[in-house]
C-alpha cells in the first residue's frame, strides 16, 4: 500500500526517498569539536534504519557557541575529516546528510545531561557567553551573559559564513539554521531575552534582522541549489514573548529570501515557560506556518506512532515528520512504522532475513 509518509519529497535538487527525518540530537560525546565513532555508529544506524534524512545535532559554529564542552563543532578545517567519513556511510545507505549549524548563546557552558545540566563557570572549564542583552537564563548563575556589541554580533555571522563552507566541503546536502530552543538566534527573536534599543532590537523587523544576516552568510557559501531549512520555536510559551503570528511572519520573509523549509518546534527560551504537552502539540504550530506562509514545513514532538505521522501529511500540516527521542528509542523506526502501515521499503540486505 502506497503511503504518504513513505513517498519521496524532492527539496531544490534532492530528493528524500521518504517523509522520515531525525532530528538534529545533542549527544555529548565530542572532544574539542571533533566527531568520533559514536557519532558515525549513532548517525550511521539511524541511515541504515532508513530515514530518509539526518540531521546532525547541533554543531557549534566557535567554540563559544557549544551548549557543552562536548559539543560537535565546524569551527575549525581539522573537524571536515571525521564528519566526511559519517556523511559518506550516510550516503551509501541511500539517506541524505544534513546538519543544524547553532549557536548557543547564553545557553552555553552547562555540563552534559549525565552532568547535571549545570552552568560551569570559568575554574569548571566554562567560558563567557554572549546574547543580545545581558540577561540569564537562571537567576543566581555565575556569570552574566555578555551583550554582543556590533563587532560580536560580525563575528558570529562570519563565524556562520566560514563554517557553512566547511559544511560543504564535508559533503553534506542539507543544511539547517538554529533559531529555535532558546538559542542565540532565538534570543534575538525574543522580546523577553532582546531588550535593545539599537537596530537589532525593539521592532520585529529589528529584532528578525540578525537572525536573517545569518540566513543570508549562509547562503553565500551555500549552492543554491540544495535545501536550506531554519528551525524555529513556534511560540515561547510565555506572556509577552516570540508568538505564532510572528512565527508565520517571518517564515514568509524567509521563504522570500530562498529558505526552503520550515522545521517548526517550540520553547526553550525561558525557565517560566509553561508548555501544554501531548501527542503531536506541536503539530498545530507546523500546520499554521505552513498554510499561512505558503511553505514547507517539518513537524515534531511526540509523535511517535505510524499512523500518527501518516495523518499529519496526509491533513497536510506538514510535508516532514522529524523523530528525536522516538528514533534514539529504536534507531529501525523507519523499517518499522512501514510494517505498520503495510509498506513494502527495502531494507539493508544486511537486515533483510529478519523481515517479517
Amino acid at each position: 500500500m502506497a503511503t504518504k509518509l513513505f513517498s519521496p519529497l524532492t527539496i531544490k535538487n534532492i530528493t528524500l526517498k521518504n517523509r522520515i527525518a531525525i532530528s538534529p540530537m545533542c549527544q555529548y560525546s565530542a572532544i574539542d569539536g571533533f566527531a568520533n565513532d559514536w557519532h558515525l555508529v549513532h548517525l550511521g544506524s539511524r541511515a541504515s534504519g532508513g530515514a530518509g534524512l539526518i540531521i546532525q545535532e547541533a554543531t557549534a559554529v566557535s567554540p563559544e557557541a557549544r551548549i557543552s564542552p562536548s559539543d560537535l563543532g565546524i569551527w575549525k578545517d581539522e573537524h571536515i575529516e571525521k564528519l566526511k567519513q559519517i556523511n559518506a556511510f550516510i550516503v551509501s545507505q541511500n539517506s541524505i546528510p544534513g546538519i543544524q549549524l547553532a549557536h548557543a548563546g547564553r545557553k552555553a557552558s552547562v555540563s552534559a545531561p549525565w552532568l547535571g545540566n549545570k552552568k560551569l563557570d570559568f575554574a569548571q572549564g566554562g567560558w563567557q557567553t554572549v546574547a543580545p542583552s545581558a540577561i540569564p537564563y537562571h537567576e543566581g548563575e555565575p556569570f552574566l551573559p555578555e551583550e554582543l556589541d556590533k563587532n560580536g554580533i560580525q563575528k558570529v555571522i562570519s563565524d556562520f559564513k566560514t563554517a557553512t563552507k566547511r559544511v560543504v566541503e564535508a559533503g553534506y546536502q542539507v543544511v539547517e539554521i538554529h533559531a529555535a530552543h532558546g538559542y542565540l538566534l532565538h534570543q534575538f527573536l525574543s522580546p523577553l531575552t532582546n531588550v535593545r534599543t539599537d537596530e537589532y532590537g525593539g521592532s520585529f523587523e529589528n529584532r528578525i534582522r540578525f537572525t536573517l544576516e545569518v540566513v543570508e552568510a549562509v547562503q553565500s557559501e551555500w549552492p543554491s541549489d540544495l535545501p536550506l531549512f531554519v528551525r524555529i520555536s513556534a511560540t515561547d510559551w510565555a506572556e509577552n514573548g516570540w508568538n505564532p503570528e510572528e512565527s508565520v511572519q517571518l517564515s514568509k520573509i524567509l521563504k522570500e529570501k530562498g529558505v526552503d523549509l520550515i522545521d517548526v518546534s517550540s520553547g526553550g527560551l525561558v525557565s517560566h515557560q509553561k508548555i501544554t504537552l501531548g501527542p503531536g502539540y506541536q503539530v498545530p504550530f507546523a500546520e499554521k506556518v505552513k498554510a499561512e506562509a505558503n511553505i514547507a514545513t517539518g513537524a515534531v514532538g511526540l509523535i511517535t506512532e505510524a499512523e500518527q505521522a501518516e495523518e499529519i501529511l496526509n491533513l497536510d500540516q506538514a510535508d516532514l515528520i522529524l523523530f528525536a527521542r522516538e528514533s534514539l528509542r529504536n534507531p529501525n523506526l523507519p523499517l518499522d512504522f512501514a510494517a505498520a502501515l503495510n509498506d513494502d521499503i527495502q531494507w539493508p540486505k544486511q537486515y533483510e532475513r529478519a523481515k517479517l
